[in-house]
């Protein structure tokens, strides 16, 4: 089962290419650290600027060097139902463990629409869904009646809720059934949605504090919700700096000062500005992971 946390893998780059070496070393690191498990190609591993090739050699990479040490969820999503097949049949062929799809951005979708998309590919493929419900970014929200709809479907095991609705957790409980893998896309509120009946974190901020991270959720999955606060207490500050600007130039940012790969992103993302980089390596100093 998936649960704990799981960082939203940044992809690393070097002189404009993906840098295959420097992410295998985070994915030996993570495993290191605690993570529970690795999200690839997800929106913070940079899936609208890199290639479909880049995309799936980024999966497998991820896939190879975990060795089946922890699970891999693998970046699946598209606003083309035939494309976002496609990544889950790769991601299926080269052993990730689950596709995490988001809603279909651009296009908004109605509610029917949503269910038939994720419908097709409950259908087509056999590799477990996560349903990714961002509507900040994709300009259209899954309601938890229509979660409850698509929970029926046995591989449809889950969402990334990214909502940073917390009552979202209990109406999803209701149509989903307490079974449903609800997990968190919001590093912020994390401690919070667990208390509510999550059991996770797809995290941007792991990508520099996995071991925080992963003590946060293991405290909560023991329900010791005291020393998990504890802990969102020293990593707060850091979930705000990080997303000044967009999370995953400031992660990036934040990994490059500790020497764990490259502040480097695509257009049309930019290097962050001085006030957010100060703000960031402030935050790092009060979690504990800087001088």
């Amino acid at each position: 089962m998936l649960k704990g946390s799981m960082p939203a893998l940044v992809t690393p780059f070097k002189d404009g290419a993906v840098d295959l070496d420097t992410l295998k070393k985070l994915v030996d690191w993570h495993v290191d650290q605690g993570s529970h498990g690795l999200v690839p190609v997800g929106t913070t591993g940079e899936s609208p600027t890199l290639s479909h090739e880049e995309h799936e050699l980024v999966v497998e990479t991820v896939v190879k060097a975990v060795a089946g040490r922890i699970p891999v969820v693998a970046g699946a999503g598209s606003n083309n139902t035939a494309e976002s097949l496609r990544l889950m049949e790769h991601a299926k062929s080269v052993g990730a463990d689950a596709a995490l799809v988001v809603t279909p951005y651009y296009n908004k979708p109605t509610q029917a629409g949503l269910i038939a998309h994720f419908t097709a590919l409950h259908d087509a493929c056999d590799l477990p869904i996560v349903i990714y419900n961002i509507p900040g970014r994709s300009v259209v929200d899954m309601s938890p009646a229509t979660m409850g709809e698509l929970a029926k479907l046995p591989r449809i095991i889950g969402v990334k809720d990214a909502t940073g609705d917390l009552a979202r957790v209990c109406a999803q409980r209701m149509t989903c059934g307490k079974d449903f893998l609800q997990i968190s896309g919001e590093d912020a509120t994390a401690h919070g949605f667990n208390a509510q009946g999550g059991i996770g974190c797809i995290s941007v901020t792991a990508n520099v504090a996995p071991a925080l991270c992963s003590q946060l959720q293991t405290a909560c999955l023991q329900g010791d919700y005291k020393t998990a606060l504890d802990i969102q207490d020293r990593l707060m500050p850091l979930h705000q700096a990080i997303f000044t600007e967009p999370g995953l130039v400031g992660v990036k940012y934040a990994m490059s000062t500790l020497g764990l790969c490259n502040p480097d992103v695509r257009l049309p993302l930019t290097p962050l500005t001085d006030a957010t980089k100060a703000k960031i390596k402030a935050a790092l100093v009060h979690a504990g992971l800087a001088a």
